[in-house]
């Protein structure tokens, strides 16, 4: 047997770099670096040697790299992923949380998180957490929940177990998610002599699974005896590339369409069976159709309480549940009937037994009355001005005037997710919610791994000053890479979106606009991202914001454009109740009053049946 002998560093990048897509690229596109004394003197001195044959590319803290690079997987439909590569301690511990999004999102990327001494010689190591009951814990058993997969390399051989499993479970679009793999940094170092053939090229295909044909008949039978449906549109929809047969299916049978934050841009916002959204941040006409379907067909979603308006959405006593999903654990969701099954093939299949089926025509006007109240929210003020502030609506307004086909509207957390998913209208493609864990501090992060995944889109970044301050150093990253896209920074001076809940929980305003709490920095966001490269200027209004959106396009650099808005008003349209516990007992009349609007709403939650 032929073998090459290197140190576990170096065999890991150079079996990286030759895992192939079925379009013969690269799997993991590159490594995301930030070195410390737990990987720079092993997997720094290997990436160093890889040189293009495996990318590295530095950023500015490893959470806001990870961010990057799971936009950059849920671009690229978890076609391509990229991994991230960080010292031990506060560096690996870090990306927890994006591990955390990455799960939940079910989206792939590789953490590769330095770790303490496998010889444990020098114990305590500098970072090292000690766990006076176990000695094999570190900080890096932190990403065990979070984890799809996590392994601990604690010898070199292991590499030739873990590095193809993690890959599996990479490109598995059932079980697709974060893989961690903590090295431990002695072992990194060490010389293994490695089998030769295991450095060959190998392809990883994205498998579709077949349904069970007796779940595919039990879900048409269930269609056929339905009345009023409505199909749900999730994130696995667009994963599976189904956007086509999605449209056939709704069609044939001419059923409507409601589409999650995940799902949103599958279906064209102008397709007349396209009725917006369904739950929290519904459209009017989705969230009447989903109180009325006496059958709820779900395509690729997870059911989470937003999309559900925490199970008040769908009212209707007849009402059935069919969940089409990848996995057994989501389709077996609230008593769902299953149907696990790759979407795309799943809806072919339906498709072809439902030829006899279709259901009547759907009443135009409750789409024309829902696009005529997004106009009125979203147009340009009357008053537009410095001296007159916009709403978040109106700001989406600007955007969607002079939005192209190739704009992808993005956004995380804060007040304008809830916002977009209700007002945006989307081209097919043109949406990119990360509202599975509505991470702040995702956005300008994941509007860089957005742009390099697809290089030909205009990317825009939404983002609330609350969730800029967060994380916003990737900025000076793009700057430097010169990966251009536009942030729109809405300052309504503090967490907005809270604020307002705080007040429906019958709360008192406390803690999240600046004005209610100890302190008031007074942020110049303007010379804030100039200095760290980006072309930034401030809109005097609307209208202003519309014009500088256009002069950022054809810069090579990132642009923001600060706006200042209102942070009172919410979106103006849609919405439905969300289920967020009221104090049960004292305090003034605004929390006994706020306690009747929850236990009124909370009777109407069906959850099990």
């Amino acid at each position: 047997m032929t073998t090459i002998r290197l140190t576990a560093a170096q065999a890991m990048t150079r079996w990286l770099a030759a895992q192939m897509t079925e379009d013969g690229e690269r799997f993991i596109e590159g490594v995301w670096a930030i070195f410390g004394h737990g990987n720079v003197a092993g997997i720094g001195e290997a990436l160093q040697g890889m040189g293009n044959a495996l990318p590295t590319w530095r950023g500015q803290n490893e959470q806001t790299m990870a961010h990057a690079a799971i936009a950059y997987a849920k671009t690229q439909k978890r076609r391509k992923a990229m991994a991230v590569t960080s010292s031990i301690g506060p560096g690996a511990t870090n990306m927890v949380t994006a591990c955390a999004l990455a799960h939940v999102n079910r989206l792939p990327v590789l953490l590769i998180a330095g770790d303490v001494f496998a010889n444990r010689r020098p114990d305590p190591v500098l970072q090292q957490i000690e766990d006076f009951e176990d000695g094999t814990v570190s900080a890096n058993d932190a990403f065990r929940p979070v984890s799809r997969y996590f392994d601990r390399i604690s010898r070199p051989e292991h590499l030739m177990t873990c590095l193809p499993r993690a890959l599996q479970v990479m490109t598995d679009p059932q079980n697709c998610g974060p893989v961690c793999l903590a090295f431990c940094q002695d072992v990194q170092a060490e010389a293994f002599d490695y089998p030769a053939d295991f450095f060959e090229p190998r392809v990883w295909r994205i498998r579709r699974p077949e349904p069970d044909p007796r779940e595919v008949a039990e879900v048409a039978d269930l269609i056929r005896s339905a009345e009023t449906p409505v199909i749900v549109s999730g994130g696995g929809v667009l994963y599976s590339g189904a956007e086509d047969a999605l449209a056939a299916f709704a069609e044939a049978l001419n059923v409507p369409v409601v589409e999650t934050q995940a799902g949103k841009g599958a279906l064209a916002a102008a397709h007349p069976l396209n009725f917006g959204s369904p739950g929290v941040t519904g459209s009017a006409c989705g969230n009447d159709l989903c109180a009325a379907a006496d059958l709820v067909i779900g395509v690729g979603t997870r059911f989470q309480d937003f999309t559900t308006a925490s199970w008040t959405a769908f009212r209707n006593p007849e009402r059935r549940l069919v969940s089409i999903n990848l996995h057994p654990h989501d389709a077996a969701k609230h008593m769902a009937t299953p149907l696990v099954s790759d979407a795309r093939v799943a809806l072919e299949r339906l498709t072809g037994l439902l030829d006899d089926t279709r259901f009547e025509a759907h009443d135009p006007k409750a789409r024309t009355d829902w696009h005529a109240a997004v106009a009125t929210v979203t147009a340009l003020p009357e008053n537009d001005g410095p001296d007159n502030l916009p709403t978040d609506a109106q700001v989406i307004g600007a955007v969607q005037r002079v939005a192209r086909e190739n704009t992808v509207a993005m956004c995380a957390a804060g007040t304008m997710p809830g916002a977009l998913q209700v007002l945006w209208q989307a081209a097919p493609g043109g949406y990119h919610m990360e509202y599975g864990y509505s991470c702040m501090g995702y956005e300008v992060a994941g509007a860089m791994g957005i742009k390099l995944a697809a290089p030909e889109k205009e990317v825009i970044c939404f983002v609330g000053d609350g969730s800029y301050m967060m994380a916003n150093s990737e900025l000076a990253t793009a700057a430097a890479r010169r990966v251009p896209f536009t942030v729109v920074l809405t300052d309504n001076a503090g967490y907005g979106c809270i604020n307002r809940l705080q007040i429906g929980c019958g709360g008192a305003e406390f803690n999240n606009l600046y004005k209610d709490s100890d302190v008031w920095p007074r942020i110049d966001f303007v010379a804030h991202a100039a200095s760290m490269g980006a072309h930034a200027v401030k809109a005097a209004g609307i209208a202003d914001l519309e014009a500088r959106i256009v002069e950022a396009r054809g810069r090579d650099v990132p642009s923001v454009i600060v706006i200042d808005t209102d942070a009172g008003p919410g979106t103006g349209a849609g919405g439905a109740w969300w289920d967020v516990a009221v104090p049960r007992t004292g305090g003034p009349a605004r929390l006994e009053e706020a306690r009747e609007r929850y236990d009124a709403n909370a009777a109407q939650q069906r959850v099990h049946d």
